[in-house]
């Protein structure tokens, strides 16, 4: 699983007025007022890469850009090496962290992380007209999976012929070609494969397993967590993270029952 593995509707709208008033009153804790400074990759596809003219583009970026405008902020994305982002976080070097975190009991030992903004995990993946409606409908079917992956014992668990590949493009185009019946993938990268690829292939809805991700805040810093979990809410509830998601991604991420701030 990628080293990140480590928002339904129902997120808080109770915190919305709060959000906005502490935004006006000029208290979000942040390094240069006026000012949400995110830490990214920049090339972690498809939540943050450059576009053809060098501009940062992709769905964290997207999400984070509008929770800043609805709380008066400019957003200036800060672009770090994944090995050292939660240092540069510690030494005040931005705000938060936008790079998608799986939101691990350790890791909310040291930082804060705002409501839960993406749920992704594993899932199967079919052909349009696949008779496959649920997991236990893979039994004695052929699955793809990634060669010595935690996706392999995922496929054998459900009674599938395992087929391995070395790469997800590889197994999505034999589903696509009937090459075989199904594939594992996780549930966000495979969206986005399905998306630019224009795979005529759609998901079991069931989650094999899932993770879910989270951006992290220093801690001591409550008003600027409940300022964009109340944006964040916000976005949910008006359906803009669904059309943002839907757009970038091709899929809903929503978390069905989001982890919350620990403040």
């Amino acid at each position: 699983m990628h080293r990140r593995h480590l928002l339904q509707a129902g997120l808080a709208l109770g915190t919305l007025p709060l959000a906005h008033r502490t935004a006006s009153a000029q208290e979000l804790e942040l390094i240069e007022p006026g000012v949400l400074q995110t830490a990214t990759e920049g090339g972690f596809a498809p939540f943050s890469m450059r576009d053809a003219s060098g501009e940062l583009q992709g769905f964290e970026l997207a999400v984070i850009r509008e929770i800043s405008a609805r709380l008066g902020l400019e957003h200036r994305p800060v672009v770090i090496a994944w090995d050292s982002i939660l240092v540069g976080l510690m030494g005040d070097r931005y705000d938060m962290i936008s790079n998608p975190m799986g939101i691990t009991e350790e890791r909310q030992k040291s930082v804060t992380f705002c409501d839960a903004w993406v749920e992704s995990g594993a899932k199967l993946v079919v052909a349009n007209d696949s008779p496959i409606q649920g997991l236990a409908d893979a039994e004695g079917k052929t699955v793809g999976v990634i060669t010595a992956s935690t996706f392999v014992p995922m496929a054998e668990s459900l009674g599938a012929e395992v087929r391995n590949y070395r790469a997800d493009p590889d197994a999505l185009q034999d589903v696509a070609n009937g090459n075989i019946d199904a594939a594992i993938t996780d549930a966000v990268a495979g969206a986005y494969a399905i998306k630019t690829g224009g795979l005529p292939l759609r998901f079991v809805d069931e989650f094999i397993e899932s993770y879910q991700m989270g951006w992290a805040v220093k801690q001591g810093k409550p008003n600027l967590v409940m300022a964009i979990n109340g944006a964040l809410a916000e976005m949910v509830a008006d359906g803009t993270f669904r059309e943002i998601a839907i757009a970038e991604i091709g899929l809903d991420p929503t978390p069905r029952e989001p982890i919350r701030s620990i403040l």
